[in-house]
């Protein structure tokens, strides 16, 4: 978990945000414990993928946070970063993550899979947005979180059932699903600019370089959690642009994807199999 502001700066386990499950969640993961009963939305190839690499499902878990979005005022003709907005989501996104792990660590589980971090806009308001984490929960049957994320937390990943066998079988394995965003005013055109260039083929050089940038920093961040994991890559990574309700000169860019690091120094990568379907 990092902070946006400074990406750099990692938050402990001891000092992140409180989790406040509801009281219906926690019942539930308890029996689910207690009863040793799963749920999972892996399929079922998933599902018997991931118990051949020695792991098995515990249960559906999930994080929500309904956030109200803030208001900053952007100089009409400048490319700048809403950092307001940027914190806002940030943090939005932070806290339904961090309910989805609390859930996990409430089943005793080393890690999460096929997370998936969604946006939904409500009829409440154009600036009340609605990020639900959600992934399966699942445990090593040695039974000691060796496959703990470093921080000592279940570590998350956005690898589906089958790419998480891949991985483990060739040496490497999930610590962290991490992201990073940015919400970016672009310039509006002028008059001036828009005349000279009506019915030309030309690059704006202005709004290149504001998407430019503001990809630039959602990856540079992304890429700051991954490294405060102490990974050694990211893969998996996905960049998503989208501008919610704000209008089309402000855009928010998010990347994640899921953070990865060797299992041993030696490790052999076995040979890939070419698959054929016969469906349409």
């Amino acid at each position: 978990m990092s902070n946006p502001q400074d990406p750099n700066a990692f938050v402990p386990p001891d000092q992140a945000m409180p989790a406040d499950l509801p009281q219906h969640a926690r019942e539930r993961l308890a029996l689910m414990r207690q009863r040793k009963f799963f749920t999972s939305d892996l399929s079922v190839n998933e599902f018997l993928l991931v118990r051949d690499v020695g792991f098995h499902p515990l249960g559906l878990v999930m994080g929500s946070s309904i956030y109200h979005i803030g208001f900053q005022f952007a100089r009409w003709g400048k490319n700048m970063e809403m950092t307001k907005l940027t914190q806002a989501l940030y943090h939005a996104r932070e806290l339904a993550m961090t309910r989805m792990e609390e859930e996990a660590d409430a089943l005793g589980s080393d890690g999460i899979i096929g997370v998936r971090l969604t946006v939904a806009l409500h009829a409440w308001g154009s600036d009340i947005i609605e990020f639900l984490a959600i992934g399966t929960a699942v445990a090593h049957g040695g039974g000691n979180h060796a496959y703990r994320a470093p921080n000592g937390k279940p570590f998350t990943s956005a690898l589906s059932g089958q790419d998480f066998w891949t991985l483990l079988r060739a040496g490497y394995r999930p610590v962290g699903f991490c992201m990073g965003n940015c919400v970016y005013h672009i310039a509006h055109r002028g008059l001036i600019d828009w005349l000279s260039q009506s019915g030309q083929n030309i690059e704006l050089p202005n709004y290149t370089q504001a998407l430019y940038d503001a990809r630039e920093l959602a990856m540079e961040r992304m890429q700051a959690e991954a490294q405060a994991l102490g990974a050694e890559g990211i893969v998996g990574v996905t960049i998503d642009e989208a501008n919610h309700t704000w209008g089309s000169h402000v855009l928010e860019f998010s990347a994640v994807g899921t953070a990865v690091m060797p299992t041993s120094a030696n490790h052999q990568i076995p040979t890939p199999t070419l698959v054929l379907t016969v469906n349409d």
